[in-house]
């Protein structure tokens, strides 16, 4: 059983060891691979593996199944071809290999004489699907159990619109990422507190807050945030003049499938829902599609003296649309980035 597949990114991605994008093992060995979610680091090298002659299930949420395909065409598009044909084809065969499972139920993956495979999915917490991976082995002939735990990438417990992770039961073995081991994050409401004053700032020096974000999952969480904000500010005369500008369409797109698994979302997000409200496409939020349009945004902000959020791929500033709002802004004081 393969857990992820994904490709090396940022410095990583640079050094000659990790330049490697062939799949280097007997496909054969693998009965099926288990997504713990969609980031492109975590699924990335999935076209290589089908390339390779892999055609046993994919095993992920069913949140995840529904994100999948949008990352894996992106991903094609910049990595391999633009030729829509040719991608179609690719996603047909993904998706007949996709076997989307419910969170917290077993499910047999493989089964020999000498050994019983079982897994289960488990929220995450780290973007709308994620999971990790609880592995239960059992030897018939032996009589004997283990049970290993794949953490995948963990998030907070109070993470925008994610049900909070619920802690494995038992492990033998835990394998645990630790991106973060040794950093102490701050919390959610102090994050709130100081995208609120950045907002101010902006409101009272009629400047622009650029956001370098991430499509999948911090794009989402960063325009829920904003929707509370607003809602709280509402009666405040100067909020009305705020925009909030999604510029990355493929952003738009997720953000879009996100609203479709509303679902999924956690409670608080639900009683928001339930209230009338529109976390993810309230009113003062635009979305700029086309790259002429982009090209009038970035105009526009930089010249119009006008109060507005910005959130822009990517979000290391590496490249994408964010790149063209920190080359006009980043030399008037009125803008800020976040």
């Amino acid at each position: 059983m393969l857990i992820d597949c994904g490709l090396f990114q940022g410095e990583d991605a640079e050094q000659d060891e990790f330049k490697q994008l062939t799949v280097d093992f007997d496909v054969k060995t693998i009965d099926a691979l288990v997504i713990t979610h969609v980031h492109i680091d975590h699924v990335g090298r999935l076209p290589y593996l089908l390339a390779a002659g892999f055609t046993g299930p994919i095993f992920c949420s069913k949140p995840s199944a529904k994100l999948l395909p949008l990352v894996i065409e992106d991903a094609l598009k910049i990595g391999f071809t633009r030729d829509a044909r040719l991608i179609e084809q690719f996603l047909q065969r993904v998706e007949q290999q996709l076997v989307p499972l419910a969170f917290g139920k077993w499910h047999n993956v493989t089964s020999t004489p000498t050994c019983h495979v079982n897994m289960k999915l488990q929220r995450a917490g780290h973007i709308l699907g994620s999971s990790y991976v609880e592995v239960a082995l059992r030897d018939p002939l032996n009589k004997r159990r283990q049970r290993v735990v794949f953490s995948g990438d963990l998030g907070a417990a109070n993470s925008p619109l994610l049900p909070a992770p619920k802690a494995p039961a038992k492990a033998d073995v835990l394998v645990l990422e630790s991106t973060y081991g040794n950093r102490l994050h701050e919390g959610r409401l102090d994050r709130a507190a100081k995208l609120k004053q950045a907002i101010e700032r902006a409101l009272h020096n009629n400047g622009t807050v650029i956001v370098p974000a991430f499509s999948i999952g911090r794009t989402q969480e960063l325009l829920y945030e904003l929707e509370g904000i607003i809602h709280r500010a509402d009666k405040q005369s100067l909020w009305k003049s705020l925009e909030i500008i999604v510029d990355s369409p493929l952003a738009a797109r997720f953000t879009q499938v996100y609203r479709d698994l509303k679902p999924f979302w956690d409670s608080e997000a639900q009683t928001r829902v339930r209230a009338g409200r529109h976390p993810l496409s309230f009113a003062s939020l635009y979305t700029v599609d086309s790259h002429a349009t982009h090209e009038q945004t970035v105009r526009y902000l930089a010249e119009s003296g006008r109060p507005a959020v910005v959130i822009a791929a990517s979000g290391m500033c590496a490249g994408g649309r964010v790149v063209n709002y920190l080359k006009a802004m980043l030399g008037d004081a009125r803008h800020q980035v976040l």
